[in-house]
């Protein structure tokens, strides 16, 4: 047991040694899975949250890896952010994951992480979302657009761990993004792919939870460039307003954004 010196609240450690016995580890709400620690390990000393036990999942062989299938990228949920931004295999998702943070946290930080943390600036929900990923857990496959559900809110059920996430290759791809100056979360980010199933945009950092335009989807389907958003924009109304931008200035950045992700160009 680990008390924290009067800083964190006591909690249990467990290592368990594969994913099975990870989530049977896991009998209880009130305990958390542990992996690269970037957001759950500052909540803890912040005394935000309080499991009673921690279940170090980082190092399950069953996690790693990322692995090129046809017509498809397999990431392990125990991939690091630095991992996934040397991996080529989709240039887009490589530039976004290279984007967060520091190299402290893109080193530390994992995608499964990220994802079940869904912390509403989160980068990696823009390109799950952007491309339709499905997410592999223990015991289902979630779609994107099936996995936020509000402010760090997700579709996971108690103990359910992400195992991995299947990204389709798109046929071209951007993501571009107002970096906080402190944090390195976006202030807003725009991920834009056009796949096999066709065209999606998705927008993180600027709400309760990430969301598509379907109104930009609709004009980029037949006509993927700068000019078919050509006078579109982005009601402000349902947008968040903190002390780092107002609604109104992120409604007037996301068409930009845009814009930005598509100019990217390339494959992938």
């Amino acid at each position: 047991m680990y008390s924290g010196e009067g800083l964190m609240f006591p909690f249990d450690y467990l290592r368990p040694q594969s994913v099975a016995e990870a989530v049977a580890a896991h009998d209880g709400e009130e305990r958390r899975y542990l992996a690269g620690g970037q957001s759950l390990l500052a909540a803890l000393k912040l005394r935000l949250a309080q499991p009673t036990a921690l279940i170090d999942v980082a190092r399950l062989p069953e996690l790693s890896g990322i692995e090129a299938e046809p017509g498809r990228l397999v990431v392990g949920a125990g991939t690091t952010h630095a991992a996934l931004a040397e991996c080529r295999e989709i240039a887009a998702l490589a530039r976004l994951a290279g984007s967060i943070g520091d190299l402290q946290v893109r080193n530390m930080g994992t995608l499964g992480g990220a994802l079940a943390n869904a912390d509403p600036a989160g980068d990696h929900a823009a390109g799950v979302l952007g491309l339709g990923a499905d997410i592999h857990t223990d015991r289902r496959i979630i779609a994107a657009d099936d996995f936020f559900l509000g402010m760090f809110e997700t579709a996971l059920e108690p103990g359910e761990l992400i195992v991995s996430v299947s990204y389709p290759r798109p046929r071209r791809a951007g993501y571009a993004k107002v970096r906080n100056p402190a944090s390195g979360y976006p202030v807003a980010g725009v991920f834009v792919a056009e796949t096999d199933d066709g065209v999606r945009v998705a927008v993180t950092g600027a709400a309760a939870c990430p969301f598509r335009l379907t109104q930009f989807e609709m004009a980029l389907a037949g006509d993927f460039s700068v000019a078919a958003l050509e006078g579109l924009g982005v009601p402000a109304g349902e947008l968040s307003r903190d002390l780092h931008a107002s609604a109104e200035y992120r409604a007037a950045l996301i068409p930009v954004l845009a814009r930005r992700a598509l100019g990217q160009g390339g494959e992938g």
